[in-house]
């Protein structure tokens, strides 16, 4: 049963009648990223209500988007096969929103996996592909993650930098701004030398390389 009926025969009506309401998109970003429990979605999200977070989760279970699966002894939610096809979806979505991004208002925040999602968003394989392997730890506000770049692929999990000393080619620290660095519009020693981003161990000018690796023109 669907939240909503627009009274049209088609795909795209179809699609956003399974996940086009609030914050549906944004709970199939962070389940795309990995399973996820109740509590873990809802830190995810702080600014969604509880009543709409479980209703969220309950149509998109409904539709076959996903599901509810026992893991360590707690219960998880998981994208089925199905959902998993979004996964294009959203980060062409994010591609296009990303081309509509000002500078971020003072009350928005960088969660682990909206940063993880835009990095995937970001990446670009053929580029790298032509480098050296690398790994950068990066801070992004409360958000603490290890990239791992490996010739055309990318692996991006939440991390602590404190434990990855002399495991990264380069950690850095970076607010919201780290969007003008992603697209082209500040050089990465300017961003350094502004504070935009702030080296933290390794080499500065590694930072030339996470920018060519992850480029997305507003």
């Amino acid at each position: 049963m669907v939240a909503r009926d627009y009274g049209q025969y088609g795909g795209i009506t179809q699609a956003l009648e399974l996940v086009g309401e609030r914050w549906a998109m944004l709970i199939v970003r962070d389940l795309l990223v990995g399973p996820r429990r109740y509590g873990e979605l809802a830190a995810g999200l702080p600014r969604i209500p509880s009543n709409i977070l479980a209703a969220r989760l309950k149509e998109l279970q409904a539709a076959g988007v996903l599901r509810r699966v026992p893991h360590s002894r707690v219960i998880v939610y998981e994208l089925t096969p199905y959902g998993r096809e979004l996964e294009p979806i959203v980060l062409a979505l994010g591609a296009w929103g990303f081309k509509a991004m000002g500078d971020p208002r003072e009350e928005q925040i960088i969660t682990p996996d909206s940063m993880t999602m835009d990095l995937r968003t970001a990446f670009r394989p053929q580029v790298a592909a032509n480098l050296p392997s690398t790994a950068y730890a990066a801070r992004f506000g409360p958000a603490e993650l290890l990239i791992r770049v490996d010739g055309s692929s990318l692996d991006v999990r939440r991390s602590d930098l404190t434990r990855e000393d002399g495991l990264v080619d380069l950690a850095f620290a970076a607010g919201p701004g780290i969007h003008r660095l992603i697209s082209g519009k500040l050089a990465p020693d300017r961003a350094i030398s502004t504070g935009v981003v702030e080296v933290l161990r390794g080499r500065g000018d590694l930072l030339n390389r996470f920018a060519s690796t992850f480029h997305l023109a507003a």
